[in-house]
C-alpha cells in the first residue's frame, strides 16, 4: 500500500512538474506565504513606539514578535497530521481565513493584550503556510528541479522577516502602527480570494491519528522553552512573573516526553510528529545548521532597529531603509542559489555561506556608540548574503533526502524547527541585550553607552556560536536524494 501511494505521488509530480497550473498554484501559496511571513518582524521597528504607545518594556514589546514565533512553533508540528487528513484548498483557506481575522484584530486592538492575541490569530494562520507550500512543491516539483524553486521558498521565509523593519519603516514615517495591519488586510483579503479560485487538491489525503497527548507535551515543550528563555531578559528588569528556571526546566521535561512518545508511536504510524526524519544524516545536520542561521537572522532583526533608533538615534524610516539592503541581497541571491545547487550540490554553497555568517556576526560585534550607517549596512548585507547561499541548499537537501512518505512529516518538522529558532533568537539576543545594559548601568556608564555595550553582549555570543556552523558545514555532502537516502524503519 505504502508503495502504490509513493508511485502515485511520484507519477503525480512528474504530471504536474511542467503544468502550468501548477506553477500558478505555487505562484499562488508563495505570494500568500509571503505576506504572512512578512509579519513575523513587521513590528521590529515598531517597538520603541509600541513601548511608549503602551507603556511597555522592551522585554514585553518583544512579545509580539517571539510569541508570534512560539506560536507557530507550537502549531507547526500538527500540520503533518492535518495535511494527511484534510485537503490543501481546506487547509489553504482555513490558514488565510485565520490570518486575515487576526489582522483585523491587530488593527483595532486598544492595548498590548488585545493586540498580542491578535498576533497569536495571525500566526495561527501562518502556522499552516509554509509546511504547505514545502509539501506542495515536494509533490508536483520534479526532484532536478526543485533547488530553483526552494529558491523561491527561501526568499519567503528569510527576504520576508528581512524587509519587514523596512516595510514598518516606511509606514511608521507618516502613519500610526495601526496603518501596519491596515495596509496587510487587503492584501490578506485578495490572496484569500485567490487561493479560493486557483487552489487546487494536488496532495493525497491518507488515513492518520491525532495524538491527543503528543499536543500538550508539543506545547509545553516548546512554549516552555522559549517562555523561560523571554523571561530572563523580563527578570533582568524585575518585570518576570516566575523565575525563568521554572518553564525551562518543564519545557525542556516535556520536550523529552514528546521525543519518547513520537519514537513509539512512529512504529504504529501514529506519530504526531514523526522524527524518524532524523535518523537520515543529511536531514539532521541540515535542520542543525537552519536552526543556527534562523536564530541569528531573527535575532539580527530585532537587535538591530533598536540599536539604530536607541543608541544611535535614527528615524524608523532610516532604520528601515538601512536594513533594506540585506533584503534585497538575499532576496536576488535566492533563485541565483538555487539553480546552483541544481548543478553543484549543498557543500560548495552552504559553508562559503556559512562563514560568511560568521564573517558578518563578527563585524555586527564591533558597533558601538559612534558607528556609522555605512558599518551596520556593510555587516548586515554580509550576514545576508552568507544565509542566502546556505539557506536554500540546506532547506533542499534536507527534504530531498526523506522518503515521499515522510515529506509531510519532514516539512512540518523543518518548520517547527525554524520557528523556535527564530523566537529562541529573539528571546536570546534580548536577554543578552538586556543583562549587558543593565550591567553597563551599574558599573556608572552612561545610558547611550550602556546600550551599545548591551549591542555588543548580544552579538558577541552569536558570533562565538557562529564558529560552530562553521565547523559543522564542513561535514555537509555535495548531493542528497531520496532515491539514495532511505529512511530506517526505526529511529
Amino acid at each position: 500500500m505504502t508503495e502504490n501511494v509513493a508511485l502515485a505521488g511520484t507519477e503525480r509530480r512528474t504530471d504536474a512538474g511542467g503544468d502550468r497550473s501548477a506553477v500558478l498554484l505555487i505562484g499562488v501559496l508563495l505570494v500568500a506565504a509571503f505576506v504572512v511571513i512578512l509579519n513575523e518582524t513587521i513590528l521590529s521597528v515598531a517597538l520603541p513606539t509600541l513601548m511608549t504607545d503602551l507603556d511597555i518594556t522592551a522585554a514585553t514589546a518583544q512579545w509580539l514578535t517571539s510569541g508570534f514565533l512560539l506560536t507557530m512553533a507550537i502549531l507547526i508540528p500538527i500540520t503533518g497530521f492535518l495535511m494527511q487528513r484534510f485537503t490543501l484548498r481546506s487547509i489553504y483557506i482555513s490558514a488565510m481565513g485565520l490570518f486575515t481575522v487576526g489582522t483585523l484584530v491587530a488593527a483595532l486592538a486598544p492595548g498590548f493584550e488585545l493586540l498580542m492575541v491578535a498576533r497569536v490569530v495571525q500566526a495561527s494562520g501562518t502556522a499552516l503556510m509554509v509546511p504547505l507550500l514545502m509539501t506542495t512543491i515536494l509533490n508536483v516539483v520534479p526532484e532536478q528541479n526543485r533547488g530553483r524553486t526552494m529558491g523561491l521558498v527561501s526568499i519567503v521565509i528569510s527576504v520576508a522577516p528581512a524587509i519587514g523593519p523596512t516595510v514598518s519603516g516606511l509606514i511608521l514615517q507618516s502613519l500610526s502602527w495601526r496603518a501596519m495591519f491596515w495596509i496587510v488586510l487587503p492584501i490578506a483579503v485578495g490572496a484569500l480570494v485567490l487561493g479560493g479560485v486557483f487552489v487546487r487538491n494536488v496532495t493525497e489525503r491518507r488515513p492518520s491519528h491525532l495524538d491527543i497527548i503528543s499536543v500538550p507535551l508539543s506545547a509545553l515543550g516548546f512554549g516552555g522553552v522559549v517562555y523561560g528563555l523571554s523571561s530572563i531578559g523580563e527578570s533582568a528588569n524585575g518585570h518576570a512573573p516566575i523565575p525563568p528556571w521554572v518553564p525551562l526546566v518543564i519545557g525542556v521535561v516535556a520536550l523529552a516526553l514528546f521525543v519518547w512518545r513520537q519514537l513509539g508511536l512512529a512504529e504504529r504510524g501514529h506519530a504526531l510528529l514523526d522524527l524518524r526524519t532524523f535518523a537520515v544524516g543529511p536531514f539532521r545536520l541540515a535542520v542543525v545548521l537552519m536552526a543556527g542561521f534562523m536564530l541569528t537572522l531573527f535575532g539580527a532583526l530585532i537587535i538591530l532597529p533598536l540599536y539604530l533608533q536607541n543608541v544611535l538615534g535614527k528615524e524608523v524610516l532610516t532604520t528601515g531603509l538601512v536594513l533594506l539592503p540585506g533584503g534585497l541581497v538575499m532576496g536576488l541571491l535566492a533563485p541565483f542559489v538555487g539553480a546552483l545547487f541544481d548543478k553543484v550540490g549543498a557543500r560548495p554553497l552552504v559553508l562559503p555561506g556559512t562563514i560568511a555568517v560568521s564573517a558578518g556576526t563578527w563585524l555586527l560585534t564591533t558597533l558601538d556608540a559612534d558607528s556609522s550607517i555605512g558599518m551596520v549596512i556593510a555587516a548586515h548585507v554580509i550576514l545576508s548574503a552568507g544565509i542566502a547561499f546556505g539557506l536554500t541548499p540546506l532547506m533542499t537537501s534536507a527534504l530531498g533526502s526523506l522518503k515521499p512518505e515522510l515529506y509531510s512529516h519532514g516539512s512540518a518538522t523543518v518548520s517547527t524547527i525554524q520557528q523556535v529558532a527564530g523566537a529562541a533568537g529573539t528571546a536570546l539576543f534580548i536577554t543578552l541585550m538586556t543583562r549587558g545594559t543593565q550591567s553597563a548601568i551599574d558599573d556608572g556608564v552612561n545610558p547611550l553607552q550602556a546600550g551599545a555595550d548591551g549591542v555588543h553582549t548580544a552579538f558577541l555570543v552569536a558570533a562565538c556560536l557562529s564558529l560552530v556552523l562553521v565547523a559543522a558545514a564542513v561535514l555537509v555532502r555535495g548531493r542528497t536524494g531520496a532515491s539514495k537516502v532511505e529512511a530506517p524503519a526505526t529511529a
